[in-house]
């Protein structure tokens, strides 16, 4: 064979060989978001396959998985003042198949019971705070489910959501005012917990509810590898900007972080510039900051 030919024979093999590894390794990466940083889009339906995290404020997210449930985690909105005023009416959450429930302090609790009412959707809680409820007459019993921390559910059956309940480092006391005295009253609450919700794509959110730092956040990762997070960092009752640092940048450790719990209340003055500030550039975490009442795509 002439030298020439010989020479683009083994260009062209080479050329062949290096598109072949590009296409081996193109599908053997991980399953990522629509972007690197997925933006918050104020409008549409989550793309098919993928999921919907709508943040309302402190605590309270909607998120509508792949297979098109929708969960609500936290529903504080109509006295929420970080609530777009738009969403501070029940009705305009739209369809709610599963009401998650982190603890019974009322910036959590909030309009569960009525939101309850309104879509007779069950509540689910993790610790404990459903007996209370159903005892003070503020939820029907039918639409009450409880388990515990480390206990997996799936509310829709095999082929949908597993949501696992986790340690939270918080309290849970529920204070309500009695109708017949007036007064202020406390009752047990249960306990605290954060919620790890694997969605049908097997893509998996860690919401962590009011949480301070605690070492088993890196065991808790270790086990349910969570995609996202959705981390408190006011202070004061919560995690602050260094803590829930510390917490994803060196125990968790996620592909994506949405700061939570913030601003709704002067003592929790924490911001996410001060977050992102405490995690350093070179974290590995991409974190996302919607405005309250933006739509974020994964």
């Amino acid at each position: 064979m002439p030298g020439h030919l010989a020479k683009r024979l083994a260009a062209l093999t080479t050329l062949c060989a290096l598109a072949a590894l590009s296409s081996l390794l193109g599908a053997c990466a991980a399953p990522t978001p629509r972007a690197d940083a997925p933006r918050p889009v104020a409008t549409g339906q989550p793309t098919a396959g993928k999921a919907e995290v709508l943040w309302l404020g402190q605590s309270a997210t909607r998120i509508t998985t792949p297979g098109g449930k929708v969960i609500v985690i936290d529903p504080w909105l109509t006295n929420n003042p970080k609530t777009p005023p738009g969403f501070r009416q029940l009705p305009a959450l739209g369809k709610v198949d599963l009401i998650l429930v982190t603890h019974a302090h009322n910036d959590h609790l909030g309009d569960t019971p009525a939101l309850a009412r309104l879509t007779n959707a069950p509540v689910y809680n993790g610790g404990g705070l459903g007996r209370a409820l159903v005892s003070l007459g503020l939820v029907p019993e039918t639409q009450v489910q409880r388990f515990g921390k480390s206990g997996t559910v799936m509310p829709f059956g095999p082929a949908g959501p597993r949501i696992t309940a986790v340690h939270a480092e918080h309290s849970s006391e529920l204070a309500l005012k009695n109708p017949a005295t007036g007064k202020d009253e406390t009752h047990y609450g249960g306990e605290p917990v954060g919620y790890i919700i694997e969605l049908e794509n097997g893509f998996r959110i860690w919401h962590l509810g009011d949480t301070g730092l605690f070492g088993d956040m890196r065991l808790i990762s270790e086990i349910y590898k969570p995609d996202l997070v959705l981390i408190p960092i006011g202070g004061y009752t919560t995690m602050g900007p260094r803590e829930a640092a510390i917490a994803v940048r060196d125990l968790i450790r996620p592909r994506f972080a949405i700061p939570i719990h913030y601003q709704a209340s002067p003592q929790a003055s924490g911001t996410p510039e001060e977050f992102r500030a405490a995690l350093g550039a070179g974290a590995a975490t991409s974190v996302i900051v919607p405005q309250p009442g933006e739509k974020v795509d994964f």
